[in-house]
């Protein structure tokens, strides 16, 4: 599904708002039918958002090439890029093993302000809309395991389906 939740998104919008100037540089991770585009363009600049979409056919069905200054059809564990003030992971890493979800998180780390990470808790899901990168490879996220896999990101906000992170600033490399 190229959707999401739309739990907790007017506070993610208002948490980035208060945190960087319009012309932040964004990059949207799995854009899908451009969700965080859509939430986000009223105050941020149109020249701000860049967007990774490793299915193509959403490129097109969702027409994103007008709502993103640049588009990438790539896979996000191939991608690489130099630094974003915000980097935007809306329900990505469940779509990941953990050992690849910990690599791009570590890569993006030191390459951005703040990142965004959501996730659906619990949640099985096989191939949508013939998309083979529909298939949640972790079914089994948990608010506990979410921060034992992942010691870069702290919790933002939460209920019992859904959950959003950001960047621990905190965090050392072990």
């Amino acid at each position: 599904m190229a959707t999401s939740y739309k739990y907790y998104k007017k506070n993610v919008k208002k948490y980035l708002i208060d945190k960087f100037p319009e012309d932040a540089r964004i990059l949207d991770v799995g854009a899908g039918c451009g969700t965080y585009h859509n939430l986000l363009h009223d105050y941020f600049t149109e020249n701000s958002f860049h967007a990774v979409e490793v299915f193509y056919p959403n490129i097109k069905k969702y027409d994103l090439e007008s709502k993103y200054k640049a588009i990438y059809c790539v896979d996000i564990k191939n991608f690489e890029y130099d630094f974003y003030n915000i980097i935007i992971f809306g329900d990505i890493i469940e779509h990941l093993t953990v050992e690849e979800a910990q690599q791009v998180l570590k890569y993006a780390y030191d390459r951005c302000d703040e990142m965004i990470v959501a996730v659906p808790y619990e949640m099985e899901q096989d191939i949508c809309e013939d998309n083979v990168y529909e298939i949640h490879k972790q079914p089994d996220l948990t608010p506990e395991n979410m921060l034992e896999r992942y010691p870069m990101l702290k919790l933002l906000v939460k209920n019992k389906k859904y959950g959003y992170y950001v960047k621990d600033d905190a965090y050392e490399e072990g």
